[in-house]
């Protein structure tokens, strides 16, 4: 029996131009390596739907593809799947919308780059023009865990002549018990630095190996960037910290920024509950052990969509955050089912 990796099943990669990230404030590549899942069929000519699937914060596309020992990758998953009868055959494709700081959280940001318009605006038609897709919202999913999660539910809002189908899996929702509880330990470690931001990534990326217990500022700094940007500023500067960073207070009138990115909050607007009402599936889940207490944001979601009449499916499952790829089991069936 060999202990060498299996080959991934029906994965090419694609790499996309890029032209909406060209000049970002980073200097992170425009071109991006995109994989992509075929299902077993594809032969060129017979057109498939589509899910898209966004990683975590501090993951990309590729992250889907790596080996585990006693765990899938996600298109091993999904080609077990189909070919069990259980999943009707769909194209995954993993996109790829890392940072320097960790993560895009999926939206246009001056700090960072036009994320938000690279998937929507230039991914998509290139998968379109590229692959036998079935390019219609109709038959379009997007789905994704913990930051991907977000940038999911987010882009199923604001998209809806994009996507048919959402799932997400611990997304970020209700700010302040899930962004709010790393202000003391970003603030302790800035201190660390003498309160410079450059200073601390500079040495951050200068390690070999990251010191875990600095990881909530690297954190901040890029849900600042994504939400809170200073254009005025230079990178690793360009981005307004959320709270007091001697008090830990939130600036009220950065922490209202932040604020209109949390589904929570975007569901109150009428424009982005009629998107998720026109929504042929969407599917939440979320650890009830969750480190981040997003399992208490997920509940009051699903409360205020079943008060507003909006169809959906919430579940959750006895575990914490990481570590639950297992749970694309239960929602790519539903997805490509939903968008077949």
């Amino acid at each position: 029996m060999s202990l060498e990796p299996p080959d991934l099943p029906n994965v090419v990669f694609e790499t996309v131009p890029g032209s909406t990230l060209e000049g970002n404030a980073l200097g992170d590549p425009a071109a991006r390596r995109v994989p992509v899942y075929l299902p077993p069929s594809y032969d060129g000519t017979k057109r498939f739907p589509v899910i898209y699937l966004l990683a975590g914060f501090a993951s990309t596309g590729t992250s889907f593809l790596n080996f585990s020992f006693g765990r899938p990758t996600v298109p091993e998953t999904a080609d077990a799947l189909i070919r069990q009868g259980l999943m009707p055959e769909t194209i995954l494709v993993l996109p790829d919308c890392m940072t320097r700081y960790g993560g895009s959280q999926y939206v246009d940001s001056a700090a960072t780059g036009l994320y938000e318009t690279y998937l929507t605006e230039e991914l998509i038609p290139w998968i379109d023009n590229r692959f036998a897709t079935l390019p219609e919202a109709r038959h379009r999913a997007v789905a994704g865990k913990s930051s991907g999660g977000f940038g999911a539910i987010r882009l199923g809002m604001r998209h809806p002549c994009l996507f048919s189908a959402v799932a997400c899996h611990s997304g970020d929702m209700d700010f302040d018990l899930c962004y709010r509880p790393n202000f003391p330990n970003a603030a302790r470690t800035l201190e660390k630095y003498g309160g410079s931001l450059s200073a601390f990534f500079m040495n951050w990326e200068s390690l070999d190996k990251k010191p875990r217990g600095e990881f909530a500022l690297l954190d901040m700094m890029a849900m600042s960037a994504a939400y809170s940007p200073d254009p005025g500023k230079c990178a690793p500067e360009n981005m307004k910290l959320p709270f007091d960073t001697r008090t830990c207070q939130p600036i009220p009138e950065l922490w209202e920024l932040w604020r209109q990115f949390d589904p929570l909050v975007m569901i109150e607007n009428e424009r982005y509950r009629n998107a998720l009402g026109s929504l042929r599936l969407l599917f939440l889940d979320c650890g009830s052990q969750d480190e981040y207490n997003l399992q208490f944001g997920h509940r009051r979601f699903s409360d205020r969509a079943a008060e507003f009449g909006i169809a959906h499916r919430y579940e959750e499952f006895p575990d914490s955050h990481a570590d639950t790829s297992y749970r694309y089991k239960i929602s790519l069936p539903l997805l490509a089912s939903a968008i077949a």
